[in-house]
């Protein structure tokens, strides 16, 4: 087995993922925070690209909701920004 471009493309997928997971866990960022969208869209991406060349259904199929989801999220961060910032980040109510 070789190492290939796109396996290191899906393993800084999965790193983004689990970083965007591990800052959540420790209150580092909150779920409100558009870095924790970023980082998963971003991950989830990648790890879609590597598997267009170790192609899993199933894999694929979570791999486009998690980007579906993340931008959603982003979706959100973006509009509550535009209504004058209620609910973001530094607020009580984000957590």
């Amino acid at each position: 087995m070789s190492y290939t471009w796109f396996d290191l493309v899906g393993n800084i997928g999965v790193f983004l993922v689990v970083l965007a997971f591990y800052l959540l866990q420790t209150e580092r960022i909150t779920s409100r925070d558009i870095r924790y969208s970023l980082l998963n869209l971003t991950g989830a991406i990648l790890l879609l690209i590597s598997l267009l060349f170790n192609w899993n259904l199933s894999s694929v199929i979570i791999e486009l909701f998690w980007i579906g989801i993340s931008l959603i999220g982003i979706f959100k961060h973006l509009t509550r920004k535009s209504e004058g910032g209620k609910g973001t980040q530094n607020s009580p109510e984000a957590v």
